[in-house]
């Protein structure tokens, strides 16, 4: 058994396909075929099932992928370790993040962090909330910046930020024009403009709604918080939204902010798969990400 079979048959599993599987692995399909009986002899067991349109795994394929998958992560996170001891020059970080974390977190600390490690390549995954759960407890990003609640008890995670939810309303609003502090239980009539499903924000509007008594009516759906922003400021609608990411006040496409009375807030954090080794790379990025984002909060403060 070699380690490069173990490849093989996690991306069989993944395509469910020979041909497809035997591309992504830049290798000719009779090549892959023969591989996977080899294997297959050799333990004495059929890890897939074979029909004329794709493949699946058997119990025994399933039990093997599973195991095959934990070795090969162990022995990536050998090579990281090993070469973290050599002290290599260059190293690579795959970083996943939420559309609406990227475009606002990721541009205070990536500038810093090149300056800070122009040998390490920061590769950046942007994914929903589910999908980056997924790709981190699997091991296809080193880290990636979530917000709570995680779903995943496989993941472990810090918090790098805490930060307060407002209410985006139209400027001429009632609400905009009485001002002071606004109730979630009298947004009830109101039509709201959400992010899209499976996006974490989506689920906090949800859930503060849901705790005032009433199930938000979300009227549009976004996957970019900005686009939300803007059709708020267009009259179509309200919108809770992070304080980082509102909009200066005043202009003609920014809608006006009130600060809810039960002062929510969301965390945000940075997690990776539980037992997971970090790399220095992994490790620098992690502290300088901590020390922008707390400059970035003294200064707005």
């Amino acid at each position: 058994m070699e380690l490069r079979q173990l490849n093989y048959v996690i991306q069989i599993a993944s395509e469910k396909n020979f041909s497809r599987a035997a591309d992504k692995l830049h290798i000719a399909q009779p090549s892959l075929s023969q591989q996977l009986s080899k294997l297959e002899q050799e333990l004495g067991l059929l890890l897939f099932r074979r029909t004329t349109n794709s493949v699946e795994l058997t119990q025994a394929g399933q039990v093997f992928v599973e195991k095959s998958q934990s070795i090969l992560d162990a022995v990536e996170q050998l090579k990281q370790e090993m070469d973290d001891m050599a002290q290599m020059r260059r190293g690579r970080l795959v970083v996943g993040t939420l559309p609406i974390t990227g475009s606002h977190v990721l541009p205070l600390v990536l500038p810093v962090f090149g300056a800070l490690y122009p040998q390490i390549e920061v590769v950046l995954v942007e994914e929903t909330t589910a999908r980056l759960e997924q790709l981190t407890a699997s091991g296809g990003t080193d880290i990636s910046l979530l917000s709570l609640p995680l779903i995943d008890n496989s993941l472990s995670w810090e918090p790098y930020l805490e930060e307060e939810i407002c209410l985006a309303v139209p400027q001429q609003h009632p609400l905009a024009k009485r001002g002071g502090e606004v109730d979630i239980a009298d947004l009830k009539q109101e039509p709201f403009i959400g992010l899209k499903r499976g996006q974490g924000f989506r689920q906090i509007t949800v859930e503060l709604c849901e705790v005032s008594g009433f199930t938000p009516r979300i009227v549009f759906e976004s996957s970019n918080i900005e686009t939300v922003q803007s059709l708020v400021a267009g009259g179509m609608g309200i919108a809770f939204v992070p304080q980082m990411l509102t909009r200066p006040t005043g202009g003609e496409f920014s809608p006006a902010y009130l600060q809810l009375g039960t002062r929510p807030t969301r965390t945000l954090v940075i997690a990776s798969r539980k037992g997971r080794y970090l790399s220095k790379a992994a490790r620098s990025f992690i502290s300088t990400l901590n020390e922008t984002i707390g400059h970035y909060q003294n200064r707005r403060s």
